[in-house]
C-alpha cells in the first residue's frame, strides 16, 4: 500500500472516530447525568429516613457493593433464594473460557485472585491462535457449504434464461440474508423468549457478540433466573458459527475489493498506454508535416538503404523493382486517419501499430528483393576448379 493511500486511510478512520465519538456523547452524556443526579437524590432520601446512619458510613457502604459487583456478585441473590448459584459453575467457567480466546471480553465476570489472572495470560495466549485456524477452517467449511446451495439456485436461475450479471447479484443477495437468517434473527427470537429481552435488547446483544465487541451489558446465561447448565456452551457454539459466517462474508468482501483494483490499476495503465501512444503518434504526425525545409530523421534514413541497387547499375543489372517500391509513401494513408479529434483512444492505438508495422514493413522489402541478384557471389564458384592443378604438379 503507498504512503498516500495509507494517510487517507487513516485519516479516514480518525475521521470516522471522531465522528462517532461526537454521536455517542450527545446521546449517552445526558442520560449518565440524569442517573448520576437519580443517585444522588436516593441517597439523601435514605439519609433523610434514617438519620442514625451517617454520610461516610454511607459512602464505605456504596463503595463495598461496587466492589462486590464488579467481582461478579450480583445484587438479585440472596441466601435463600438462590443458595446453589454460582457464577462459575462449569457452564459459566466453560463460557467464560470460551469468551477468552474468541477476544470477546464481556467483563461481566472477571478474575480476581492473581493465580487465576496469570493463567489467563498463558491461556490466551494459546488458545487464540488455536481458535483462529478453528475459525478459519469452519468458515470454508460453512461458506462453501453456503456456496453449493446458492450454486442450485444460480443453476435455476441460467434455466430460466436470467443474465448472469444478474444471477451474480442475486446469489450475492441469497448468500447474506441466508446467513443473517440463521446466525442474526433466529438467535435474536430465541433470546427474546429465554433471556426475556426485547428485540433491540437481542439483537443488540446478537450483533456485539459476533462482531467480537462484547461490552457485557447484555449476556446471555447471566440471569440468575437460567438453571439449565447446557445453556452457555450453546450459546457459544452459536458464537462460533457466527463468527465463522462473518469471516467467510469479511473474506468475500476483501477478495472483490482486491478484483476490483487490481482491474482498475489494469484499466488505469491502459489508459496510460494509449494516451502515450497517442500522442507518440500525434507528435510524429506534427513533425511530418512540420515543412518540406527540415527533412524528417525517417528521409535520413531512406538514401542509407539503396547502396545495393547501386552497384547493380554499375554492373548492368535493370534497376526497374527499386522504382515502383520507392513511390509507395507510408505517411500519405496515414495522416488522414488521425485528422480526425474525436477519435477514441482504442482506435488511435490500433491505428498507430498498423502505421507503424507498414512503416517498419516498407524500407525492408527492397532488401529481400535485392539480395539474390548480388554480383559479389558469382565470381567465387570459378575457384572450386583449382584444385585438381594441385594434384597434377606432383605427377
Amino acid at each position: 500500500m503507498r504512503s498516500t493511500t495509507l494517510l487517507a486511510l487513516l485519516a479516514l478512520v480518525l475521521l470516522y472516530l471522531v465522528s462517532g465519538a461526537l454521536v455517542f456523547q450527545a446521546l449517552e452524556q445526558p442520560h449518565e447525568q440524569q442517573a448520576q443526579r437519580k443517585l444522588e437524590e436516593v441517597r439523601e432520601s435514605f439519609l433523610k429516613g434514617h438519620p442514625c446512619v451517617g454520610d461516610q458510613d454511607l459512602e464505605l457502604f456504596i463503595k463495598d457493593v461496587a466492589d462486590a459487583l464488579g467481582g461478579g456478585a450480583n445484587p438479585d441473590i440472596n441466601s435463600t433464594s438462590h443458595s446453589n448459584y454460582s457464577a462459575w459453575d462449569l457452564g459459566s467457567a466453560f463460557f467464560f473460557s470460551g469468551t477468552i480466546i474468541t477476544t470477546i471480553g464481556y467483563g461481566n465476570v472477571a478474575l480476581r485472585t492473581d493465580a487465576g489472572r496469570l493463567f489467563c495470560i498463558f491461556y490466551a495466549l494459546v488458545g487464540i491462535p488455536l481458535f483462529g485456524i478453528l475459525l478459519a477452517g469452519v468458515g470454508d467449511r460453512l461458506g462453501s457449504s453456503l456456496r453449493r446451495g446458492i450454486g442450485h439456485i444460480e443453476a435455476i436461475f441460467l434455466k430460466w434464461h436470467v443474465p448472469p450479471g444478474l444471477v451474480r447479484i442475486l446469489s450475492a443477495v441469497l448468500f447474506l440474508l441466508i446467513g443473517c437468517l440463521l446466525f442474526v434473527l433466529t438467535p435474536t427470537f430465541v433470546f427474546c423468549y429465554v433471556e426475556d429481552w426485547s428485540k433491540l435488547e437481542a439483537i443488540y446483544f446478537v450483533i456485539v457478540t459476533l462482531t467480537t465487541v462484547g461490552f457485557g451489558d447484555y449476556v446471555a446465561g447471566a440471569n440468575p433466573n437460567q438453571k439449565s447448565a447446557a445453556y452457555q456452551p450453546l450459546v457459544w457454539f452459536w458464537i462460533l458459527l457466527g463468527l465463522a459466517y462473518f469471516a467467510s462474508v469479511l473474506t468475500t468482501i476483501g477478495n472483490w475489493l482486491r478484483v476490483v483494483s487490481r482491474r482498475t490499476r489494469a484499466e488505469m495503465g491502459g489508459f496510460t498506454a494509449q494516451a502515450a501512444s497517442w500522442t507518440g503518434t500525434v507528435t510524429a504526425r506534427v513533425t511530418q508535416r512540420g515543412g518540406p525545409t527540415e527533412p524528417p530523421p525517417p528521409e535520413k534514413e531512406r538514401p542509407l538503404l539503396p547502396p545495393p541497387p547501386c552497384s547493380e547499375q554499375s554492373a548492368g543489372r535493370p534497376p526497374s523493382p527499386a522504382l515502383p517500391e520507392k513511390a509507395e509513401p507510408p505517411s500519405s494513408p496515414t495522416a488522414s486517419a488521425l485528422d480526425y479529434p474525436s477519435e477514441n483512444l482504442a482506435f488511435i492505438d490500433e491505428s498507430s501499430d498498423t502505421q507503424s508495422e507498414r512503416g517498419c514493413a516498407l524500407p525492408r522489402a527492397p532488401r529481400g528483393r535485392r539480395r539474390p541478384p548480388n554480383p559479389s557471389r558469382k565470381p567465387e564458384r570459378p575457384r572450386r576448379p583449382g584444385r585438381p592443378r594441385d594434384k597434377d604438379g606432383p605427377v
